[in-house]
């Protein structure tokens, strides 16, 4: 039976993406699921057959909201009709948890359909976190910062990536939504240890986890390039950082992405079935000491 409905978090199980073509599935089987998720951008209007839909799996499930739109990291001021239009989605669905991304994906009255990134120095954290600092402050409510996918990194930068999310967290007391697949994308891409990137942050901040499946490709130089795609099943290389990364956490909300070719959803329950064996298997400590971090 589908987790009653709670706005006190997300529980600490495996949820999925929620897609249009799902809809009718999930009321008519109602899964064993611990919540779902949905793009805020996707609900920014009044009223249609998305919000009837929503509304009714709501009445059954946790709901984890994730924004695509904020621009975070812009060098200008927050959007604030985009604000309004969250809080008013905010209030009509009560979400367990709200997130967005450390990128940005508007200029001035530019919006480009794209999160991308930005340099980690002193004056891209005093911005990103006074943006933050609006967010929680204009919604009442703290919000989650993911990890971004990245392919190319800036000179100007004066810090590495995980010490300018753990500043972020620090000065602003959000929460750090984790990737699992966007460390080993971007880890792989800059020839980084994903393990030393996961150790050096705040991990007891840590409200939600996302896995997905990349692309393979090769840049200039005919090196590995992974491309952060979500139109694949999770690769083996993130399901093995996510069993390092639950042995230091614990059990934690974790959610399956698919926002390309996207199967059925049986075959998305099937895969976060095996997010939740992994969850019950690292919650034994006797049975969790081949991974790395168990104590």
């Amino acid at each position: 039976m589908p987790k009653a409905r709670t706005d006190a978090g997300l529980p600490a199980k495996a949820g999925v993406g929620l897609k249009p073509q799902h809809f009718r599935d999930v009321l008519e089987t109602r899964p064993d699921i611990g919540f779902f998720e949905v793009h805020a951008e996707n609900y920014m209007v009044d009223g249609g057959p998305f919000h009837h839909f929503l509304g009714r799996i709501r009445d059954l499930y946790p709901l984890s909201l994730h924004g695509v739109g904020l621009s975070i990291g812009a060098e200008g001021s927050l959007d604030e009709a985009h604000l309004d239009r969250l809080d008013a989605l905010i209030k009509r669905y009560q979400p367990a948890s709200l997130s967005e991304h450390l990128a940005w994906s508007s200029h001035g009255e530019v919006f480009f359909n794209d999160l991308l990134p930005v340099p980690y120095d002193r004056a891209t954290l005093d911005c990103v976190c006074d943006h933050v600092d609006r967010v929680q402050e204009r919604l009442q409510r703290q919000m989650l910062l993911e990890n971004p996918s990245t392919y190319l990194e800036f000179e100007a930068s004066t810090m590495d990536e995980a010490a300018f999310l753990s500043e972020v967290i620090r000065r602003t007391g959000c929460g750090l939504l984790l990737d699992v697949n966007n460390v080993h994308v971007s880890c792989t891409n800059h020839s980084r240890d994903s393990l030393d990137y996961i150790s050096s942050l705040p991990l007891e901040t840590v409200g939600e986890i996302h896995l997905a499946g990349f692309a393979t490709d090769r840049d200039a130089a005919g090196a590995p390039l992974l491309i952060d795609s979500h139109g694949s099943p999770v690769d083996e290389a993130v399901w093995s950082l996510y069993a390092a990364v639950l042995a230091r956490t614990g059990p934690m909300p974790t959610l399956l992405e698919r926002d390309n070719h996207v199967p059925s959803l049986a075959t998305l329950l099937n895969e976060a079935q095996r997010a939740e064996d992994l969850m019950l298997v690292l919650a034994e400590p006797k049975r969790c000491g081949d991974y790395w971090g168990c104590s």
